[in-house]
Formats: C-alpha cells, sequence, structure tokens
C-alpha cells in the first residue's frame, strides 16, 4: 500500500465516524485529524473537549454508539450526587467513566502540559490509530449571540449553554470564537498540512467546527497552501443535517441549507475558497463554481457504507491507494 499523508479538519460525531471508515482504506499512521475545540468548556471544575473525545472515543471502541457520544455502559452517579447537593450546572451530564477522562485531562493542564500532549496522553490509553491533534494548544471557546429573555437585550452564551440546556431553541445571531484571535495552531497542525497529499473537510458542522477550526490565525492560510487537494464532504443530505444544528448555524450567515448553499460558502480555492472537490449525497443538486462537484452516496449507515464514502473522498482527491 503506498504511503500518503491525509489531514481530516473534524467536529465530533460526524467527523469521527467518517475517520473510521478513512482508517479502513487508507493507512492509518498516514492519517492525522485536527480537531475542533472551540465546544471546550470547564464545568465543576473540570476541563472538557467533547469533540476530541469523540474522535477518540469512537477510534478507540469507548463511544457510546446510540447516543455517538459519551461512554460506552456509562453509569451516573456522580451526576446524580452533584444534582442531589444542587451543584450547578445540572443541566450537562457528566457520566462516571467520562469524568475520568476529565479528571486526567484537568490535572495534566493544571501541571502545565500543553493540551496536545494531554491529547496524546489520552490517546495513548485509547490507541486511535491516527494521529489526533487539537486546534489550538491555546483556549477557544465558542459563544453564541442571543436574546436576553429576561431583558431582551442581546447577551453571548456559552455554546454548550445555547445547544445542550436550550436545545439551540434562542435564535442566535452571530457566533464568537472568543480567544480565538490570540490562538496559533497546535504543534503539527501546520506541518500535516504542508506534507498533506489530501486534506479532507469532514461532515462536520461548517460553523462551529470547520469554521472555528479555520478561525485560528494561520490555519486557513496553512490549508490554502497544502500542496494535496483539498475535498469537502457535505453535512446536508436531502436538504436536511443528518446530526447536529448546523441548519440552526448556517442561516445566522446566510447561508442557505443545503449542498450546494455549503459548498458556495466554503468555495473554490480557485478563487481563494477552500475547495478543490466537494462530495454531495446522491441526487443532491449543486453547482459550485471552480469546484469539482460529485455525487455519492453519504450516509454513514454501515460501516462499509463509511469506507466506500473515505475512499470517494480519496478518489476526489486524486489519491491512489494500492492493495
Amino acid at each position: 500500500m503506498s504511503f500518503v499523508e491525509i489531514v481530516v479538519l473534524a467536529g465530533g460525531v460526524g467527523g469521527a465516524r467518517f475517520l473510521t471508515g478513512l482508517r479502513e482504506v487508507a493507512p492509518p499512521s498516514s492519517v492525522t485529524a485536527v480537531v475542533n475545540t472551540g465546544d471546550d468548556v470547564t464545568m465543576h471544575g473540570l476541563r472538557i473537549c467533547p469533540d476530541l473525545d469523540t474522535v477518540v472515543y469512537t477510534l478507540g471502541g469507548g463511544i457510546d454508539p446510540e447516543r455517538g457520544w459519551g461512554r460506552a455502559g456509562e453509569s451516573w452517579t456522580v451526576k446524580e450526587e452533584l444534582a442531589a447537593y444542587g451543584a450547578e450546572p445540572t443541566w450537562f451530564g457528566l457520566g462516571d467513566r467520562d469524568l475520568a477522562t476529565h479528571l486526567v485531562r484537568t490535572r495534566m493542564l493544571d501541571a502545565g502540559y500543553p493540551l496536545s500532549d494531554v491529547t496524546a496522553a489520552l490517546a495513548d490509553r485509547w490507541q486511535p490509530g491516527v494521529t489526533v491533534l487539537p486546534m489550538s494548544d491555546q483556549r477557544v471557546e465558542t459563544h453564541v449571540v442571543v436574546d436576553d429573555p429576561a431583558t431582551g437585550r442581546r447577551t453571548a452564551v456559552h455554546f454548550q449553554e445555547w445547544w445542550v440546556r436550550h436545545r439551540a431553541e434562542p435564535q442566535a445571531h452571530a457566533f464568537v470564537q472568543v480567544g480565538a484571535e490570540q490562538a496559533r495552531p497546535a504543534p503539527g497542525v501546520v506541518e500535516a498540512l504542508a506534507r498533506a497529499d489530501a486534506v479532507v473537510l469532514a461532515p462536520s458542522n461548517p460553523v462551529v467546527s470547520v469554521g472555528t477550526i479555520l478561525g485560528v490565525p494561520g490555519l486557513r492560510d496553512a490549508l490554502l497552501a497544502t500542496p494535496g487537494r483539498v475535498v469537502g464532504i457535505s453535512p446536508v443530505v436531502d436538504g436536511g443535517v443528518v446530526r447536529g444544528m448546523a441548519d440552526r448555524c448556517l442561516p445566522v450567515l446566510g447561508v442557505e441549507v443545503s449542498a450546494e448553499g455549503v459548498g458556495r460558502h466554503y468555495g473554490a480555492r480557485s478563487d481563494g475558497g477552500l475547495l478543490d472537490a466537494w462530495l454531495v449525497h446522491t441526487g443532491d443538486p449543486a453547482q459550485v463554481p471552480g469546484v469539482d462537484v460529485r455525487a455519492v452516496p453519504l450516509l454513514m449507515s454501515s460501516p462499509e457504507a463509511t469506507a466506500a464514502m473515505a475512499r470517494a473522498a480519496l478518489d476526489a482527491a486524486g489519491v491512489r491507494l494500492d492493495g
């Protein structure tokens, strides 16, 4: 099998599941996942990195397959005890198994280790088979500008509160990546892009996952300079999102919730955008000027279907794997 280097920009569930398929068709050692950390939050004194954990748990076989996040075989004793104390926030649940990850991460961060080193240490336990990098070692947190129901004035809440507590019901007016201006790509991220034979934008939220990653200063420029082709995978299938809340985020930027809308939002790399190729679901109409648009099945309904989708992404990138 030919050795290639592949970089995937990924959010949580969609990105993690795509990576399982890619791992089946490409040499795992050739894959680097650059993962969104804008969803990160501190709860009960613990640093929680939802997307990083979802990627590592999924690839390491520890994910809850029904929820798509958190640990399989989870129990909730600590959550129940915190609720009995009335300890806020009560709307964010930490499972007992998951809690161990956050305890280790927080202890290492408090000891001065950067997030990239902490992530590598946690991945050493799970053996995901790919290199997992946070987008940045610096703290970046996505906040959502909404109307305060009490005052009617606009206020900002953490993304987790908007999504988990309020189920994305308050109308979002803007998404703000707090700390992004001072952030820089984590060690290894720019280097991986500089060597990449292919870069894949996973079927993750274009606004608060892929968009947040590319909001780290220097990362978008590194992507545009990559020698490999950049292939995006539409998170919109049959006019709707399969998981998550991209349909609540895209209109805030004036982007149509469609495969064509997201493709045009990313734009052609030849014209200052991001894409060389764009994969849309079979039957979804999409015209993106300057971009090689290909229609293939995008529902990750089985390991075989996910692997086929990953293979289509590599084909669109011009990557040929022997064996």
